[in-house]
């Protein structure tokens, strides 16, 4: 049975950032060199023009009401009808699940004449020892950088509707659920990107950024397009963002670090057989700096998806599916068409507090709530229900790019059944599984080595 491309599943991955004593005149200058590409780290590997850079991350985490392989068809994507179904006789209670992440980035950077700099890159994230999203290369990358004229950037790399609700608002709160869920795409492949140099609007610095991605190029009748825009103002303390996705043709999927490929990965077989996909959101992050010790943050989301139809691929017993989405199961649609999916919309939401506790020593509490969908679906698949996460933790920085932090995490659901739609799986970031437990808490452990 075909999957969509993704593990939500396991435990997110995020990006590791160092907690800094900031000033308030210093917000805007870290924020807008973050949203223009990752700090360099002073642990890189150097030589000539060729870099190495990345991270490595050992995690762990207790689940109190977890349940392994609870599912009776644990492969199953959410939104397949069979995978509704538990096993029999499994127990949940207590659980510890670990994960070993490591991300290298291989850089190239010349300097060219009147100002120009050029730079190729290629990053790829493995989890456990294999590739975290299969077919999916995070960056491969060339940019054509100029102070005046801005970037330009063509090939792999990673949307602003994942990574800028990642890094630096959610992973600085431990709300991963937050970022990694909703109706965005994370990893764009054959995209090209501008982004304007700073500008100064309204007593404060502008960024713009648009963005087009193409997707699997060998569909024909349905073929994956995706625009992006993102932009980002900040004066003094304060920092706004806000960023648009539209997509068409891309695997129906509620999973907001996905890759944006085509609807199946099989474009000559099933081009013809299906009838498309449409999904989007529209997000507004905001940071605001009190003093040198305090710093808000939140976000708010607005998800739409227009459902996909559920259509068998191949027969026999090894039979493969499209990647579906709210399903009417075994009904149909006004011309007859068995399987309709329908369009949806949810509202998400996120708020959290960092205390900067001294230069090494950060501490964070934050909730992410993800809201019930509006469907006409005449089938329960979710809609009705949402979730509550909470995290309060630590982090401190050892030094020598090296930083450990922990934190007491926590989950409820509205009601026991089906996950909230902009939920990839229904035990989906906690190993809480909603059909079988309303409520649950963990705690989480973590080293991040920073190259």
């Amino acid at each position: 049975m075909q999957q969509a491309n993704h593990r939500p599943q396991s435990q997110p991955a995020r990006r590791a950032d160092q907690p800094i004593h900031l000033a308030r005149s210093a917000a805007w200058l870290a924020l807008c060199a973050l949203s223009l590409g990752a700090a360099p780290s002073v642990q890189a590997i150097e030589l000539g023009a060729l870099s190495l850079t990345g991270f490595a991350k050992v995690s762990v985490s207790r689940v109190n009401n977890g349940c392994e392989y609870c599912q009776r068809e644990p492969e199953a994507g959410r939104h397949f009808i069979w995978a509704d179904d538990l096993a029999f006789g499994k127990k949940f209670g207590g659980l510890t699940t670990h994960s070993v992440q490591i991300q290298p980035t291989l850089a190239l950077k010349f300097d060219l004449p009147q100002g120009f700099k050029l730079s190729a890159a290629f990053s790829q994230r493995y989890r456990d020892g294999e590739a975290d999203l299969p077919g999916v290369v995070y960056e491969r990358s060339l940019t054509l950088t100029h102070e005046y004229y801005g970037t330009a950037q063509i090939g792999n790399f990673v949307s602003r509707g994942w990574n800028r609700a990642d890094y630096p608002y959610a992973s600085d709160l431990g709300l991963t659920a937050f970022s990694d869920s909703g109706a965005a795409y994370g990893i764009l492949t054959h995209a090209v990107r501008y982004t304007s140099r700073e500008l100064f609007v309204a007593d404060g610095n502008l960024v713009l950024e648009a963005t087009y991605s193409q997707g699997d190029r060998d569909f024909d009748r349905n073929k994956p397009e995706l625009f992006e825009l993102w932009a980002l103002w900040g004066r003094g303390p304060l920092v706004i963002e806000a960023v648009a996705q539209s997509s068409r043709n891309g695997a129906a999927a509620a999973f907001a670090k996905a890759g944006f490929t085509g609807l199946t990965p099989f474009a000559n077989r099933d081009d013809k057989q299906l009838n498309g996909n449409r999904q989007g959101m529209f997000m507004v992050l905001g940071k605001y700096q009190i003093g040198t010790e305090y710093e808000v943050s939140g976000g708010l989301r607005f998800n739409r998806w227009s459902g996909a139809y559920a259509v068998q691929l191949t027969t026999g017993a090894l039979a493969q599916w499209n990647n579906p989405f709210n399903v009417d199961w075994n009904g149909v649609d006004a011309n007859g068409v068995a399987n309709p999916g329908y369009a949806a919309r949810s509202t998400d939401v996120m708020v959290g507090l960092r205390k900067y506790i001294n230069p090494k020593l950060v501490g964070y509490v934050g909730l992410a709530h993800l809201g019930k969908a509006s469907t006409d679906n005449p089938s329960e698949r979710g809609q009705s229900n949402s979730a509550l996460f909470g995290s309060l933790g630590a982090r401190y920085d050892v030094g020598q790019g090296l930083s450990v932090s922990g934190a007491i995490n926590m989950v409820s659901y509205r009601h026991k059944g089906l996950a909230p739609l902009s939920m990839p799986a229904h035990n989906a970031f906690s190993n809480v599984d909603s059909r079988i437990a309303k409520r649950g808490n963990w705690l989480s452990l973590e080293a991040n080595y920073k190259f």
